[in-house]
């Protein structure tokens, strides 16, 4: 079993909390034997929950309102401080628990929140949603509740920090939107600095654009001009949070280095094994423990999906219906941008726009403290976001402009109307409505059909290319976002199969691109040449293409280094014993004997992983970058860095190269040993699934890398995994028995359970545990029932199922 990190207790913990408590031994966490019925106030009929051996919980519900109330209640169960945190964080309530080291926090939370009116908010979705949001939180606080009278089933994080849970009305699901993938804001804050510095041809070394462009710096931006800081109060804004401090014995860490994007694809009948389309998916998402996803079964006449989704919001946003698959990656539109604004002499809250000048809107909050008096909080928004940054004494202001504040953009909840499609074009239509994130979802079904629909809230910016920030006066507006039709879309490609892996989508019918910044092509390219092999693909296959390694990077850079003899080496073996002058043709003759996988025992992986990202490119960026502006460009993509190489004059490319890979070999050696034969890629890079209170699981060995289609998107500096693809599923479509999935580190996220991190042995060995669909598997498989009874003055009176003896009553819901 893995290692685990202690939960720390916040100094801030109320001892009187612990009176409402049961007693336990001095360093014991003791969880009682889940209640196996309860009586719950607002349930129209019984609900029965059959939780398998993995953890997955099976609902059974007589219509969807009874369904979503049970979601709701076993997402509570099973994630209470997860979600918990997740609506604090996401309205702007953490200083009310955790004291007024978050009230600045908070405040950044509450600009970014949906202000809206809420009937266009909730107009903007299926028909259903309203509902289904209103039931599902009805279930929280319905365990909340129970909670209330039974205080030792309380996760054990509220004892230690000192705070209850808060109840959940239905806006909270839909107001927050700060959880969302996003565009490029960072970027072009970036790259308004390189241009500052020298041009924005250079900035091309940091990242490449695709369509392939060249940006110019906006009429009336002084990209100089740009504070310091600027975004510091979003990037707080959507930042997870953390409440201990780091880990121990695990090395020092820092902002997150990292792209989170997500594998999918699926393969037509003619090209499998089984004569039935197959559908793979693998969405990378930070790494944390409980898991952002939530794997459930939600069955009601007229819904039957299993899959994953977020345990704060009612439906599943990847997984099966019975008829149709389907799997989401991210599309890097860009959705965002940063407006200047030039302040009135006079008055701070006015801005020029126009030919005029035009009054911030002014919000004031009181944002409740843990321990001391409310803080009063202004917000500022103009007239295209909220305001992150005013400066009085430079006269300026920027905000944040987003498709978060339209209505029918809370992430994810789109997905009530795409688990219901029957077929693709019900499934486009349902797409055609998604507001965000953007996404690119693979899709099956059992009529044979596989396809790719990408979907979100696309802006039209008729007079920039949203790659830098713009002055807010009036020049540079959103001309409204792209109809949802227009975006791309393909079905039944003539090669069988179809696949989404974060790569540059052209989308002609848009009057622009999509966006301009995307990953590199690697795990696309990859995943693409094995699902093109002459060969019937199967579930296996999937299943291994999920977990491969080949680095495809390796392919395009090992074979630019010259032979070992180029290096005044001779053929031997590698041992301690090396002189100086042999480091280059011993770690050549180790990257031409690697067989570019990059495992976790491979000491080529370890020595190509700390070349490229550590030093191969800082010594391109030392060689090719203007010294004013060699501080800000910085590795983003490893498709930049290659292209770059191969620009390069052949001389100066090798003798790049050799220089860079010896201080490689070098540094490998000083941290590994001097013996290659010892060295291992997990010996350096490692994972941490972090829990935000401290009970973390890891660290542990990893291997695979950015570029790998079992990605690890690492920090440089510590070689601390950031992001990966802690779920993965892989659905006969059809034969929905025979689907699998696995998920890390488990379903539960109270740390006193089994299910806490009983996933996490199967995941790292790639192994996988079976996605049950039918009653019979089910029943087959069921480890735990909990029934969930109406009380008699709310019941239907549909069934005569009683409360069994000892069953566990639930005070009054909200």
């Amino acid at each position: 079993m893995p290692r685990r990190s202690r939960l720390r207790t916040a100094a801030a913990a109320l001892a009187v909390f612990a009176l409402l408590l049961p007693p336990a031994a001095e360093g014991t966490a003791v969880l009682r034997p889940a209640p196996e019925s309860y009586t719950v106030p607002g349930l129209d009929a019984p609900v029965e929950i059959r939780v398998d051996h993995w953890g997955v919980p099976h609902i059974y519900a007589r219509d969807d309102g009874d369904l979503y109330f049970a979601q709701g209640l076993n997402a509570a169960r099973d994630r209470l401080f997860q979600i918990d945190l997740f609506r604090r964080r996401g309205l702007g309530l953490m200083a009310e628990a955790f004291g007024p080291a978050y009230t600045e926090r908070d405040r950044a939370a509450r600009l970014f929140l949906y202000r809206g009116p809420m009937h266009r908010e909730w107009a903007a979705y299926g028909p259903g949603t309203r509902r289904a949001a209103e039931r599902f939180t009805a279930g929280i606080n319905a365990y909340i509740d129970w909670l209330e009278e039974n205080p030792a089933y309380l996760p054990p994080e509220f004892q230690e920090l000192g705070h209850r849970p808060a109840r959940w009305s239905p806006e909270d699901v839909v107001r927050i939107r700060t959880h969302a993938l996003s565009g490029n804001l960072v970027s072009e804050v970036q790259r308004a600095r390189v241009a500052c510095a020298s041009d924005t041809a250079t900035d091309r070394l940091r990242i490449r654009l695709r369509p392939e462009h060249t940006p110019r710096v906006p009429e009336g931006l002084d990209p100089c001009a740009i504070p310091p800081g600027v975004l510091d109060t979003y990037l707080a804004a959507v930042r997870a949070p953390a409440l201990a401090p780091d880990p121990e014995p695990t090395p020092s860490r820092s902002a997150p280095w990292a792209s989170e994007g997500s594998n999918a694809w699926a393969v037509a009948p003619e090209r499998t094994a089984t004569g039935r389309p197959l559908l793979a998916a693998d969405p990378h998402r930070s790494l944390t423990a409980p898991s952002l996803r939530y794997i459930a079964h939600l069955s009601a006449p007229g819904t039957d999906i299993v899959g994953a989704g977020e345990p704060s919001m009612p439906g599943l946003a990847l997984g099966h219906n019975g008829t149709a698959a389907f799997g989401p990656t991210y599309l890097s539109a860009d959705q965002e941008d940063l407006y200047a604004y030039r302040l009135h002499p006079d008055d701070p809250h006015l801005y020029r726009y126009g030919g005029g000048w035009e009054r911030m809107a002014s919000v004031h909050e009181r944002i409740p403290v843990q321990g001391a008096a409310p803080a009063a909080a202004e917000l500022l928004f103009t007239r295209h976001g909220p305001v992150v940054r005013l400066d009085e004494e430079a006269g300026t202001a920027y905000a944040v402009r987003t498709t978060w504040s339209m209505p029918g953009t809370a992430p994810y909840l789109g997905a009530l109307e795409l688990m219901r499609a029957r077929d693709l074009d019900g499934f486009r239509a349902a797409a055609e409505g998604w507001g965000g994130p953007p996404l690119t979802f693979v899709y099956a079904d059992t009529g044979g059909t596989v396809a790719r629909v990408s979907a979100g809230a696309v802006p039209v910016r008729p007079g920039h290319d949203g790659l830098l920030p713009v002055p807010g006066d009036g020049r540079y507006p959103w001309a409204g976002t792209a109809a949802g039709s227009l975006l791309p879309w393909r079905a039944d490609p003539p090669e069988g199969f179809t696949a989404a892996a974060n790569e540059y989508t052209p989308a002609p019918r848009l009057p622009g691109p999509v966006g301009y910044e995307w990953p590199s092509p690697y795990r696309h390219r990859r995943i693409t040449d094995v699902l093109a092999r002459d060969r019937p693909f199967g579930a296996g296959d999937a299943m291994a293409l999920q977990n491969d390694r080949r680095s495809l990077p390796a392919d395009a850079l090992v074979p630019m280094l010259p032979p070992p003899e180029a290096a005044g080496g001779t053929e031997r073996e590698d041992t301690g014993d090396r002189e100086d002058t042999g480091d280059t043709a011993a770690a050549l003759r180790l990257l031409h004997r690697w067989d570019r996988v990059a495992a976790e025992d491979s000491a080529g992986a370890a020595l190509f992983e700390t070349w490229t990202s550590r030093h191969l490119a800082p010594a391109l960026y030392d060689a090719r970058v203007p010294s004013e502006a060699r501080h800000l460009v910085t590795l983003t993509e490893t498709e930049t860095l290659v292209r770059a190489l191969e620009g390069l004059d052949p001389a100066e490319r090798e003798a790049l190269l050799l220089s860079s890979l010896s201080d490689a070999y070098g540094e490998v050696s000083s941290l590994l040993g001097g013996d290659p034969s010892f060295w291992r890629w997990g010996d350096l890079q490692w994972t941490l699934f972090e829990h935000p209170a401290g009970d973390h699981v890891g660290p542990l060995p990893r291997g695979g890398a950015w570029d790998t289609v079992d990605a690890s998107f690492y920090r440089p500096h510590d070689f601390g995994q950031a992001a990966g693809a802690s779920f993965r599923a892989v659905i006969d479509v059809g034969a929905w028995d025979r689907s699998f999935a696995a998920s890390a580190p488990g379903q539960s996220g109270d740390p006193r359970s089994e299910h806490y991190d009983d996933l996490l042995p199967a995941w790292r060995r790639g192994d996988y545990f079976p996605l049950l669909y039918t009653r019979e598997a089910v029943e087959a498989n069921t480890a735990l029932t909990v029934r969930l009874l109406p009380t008699p003055e709310h019941g239907t009176g549909r069934s005569e199922t009683v409360q069994s003896e000892g069953a566990a009553p639930i005070s009054g819901s909200r």
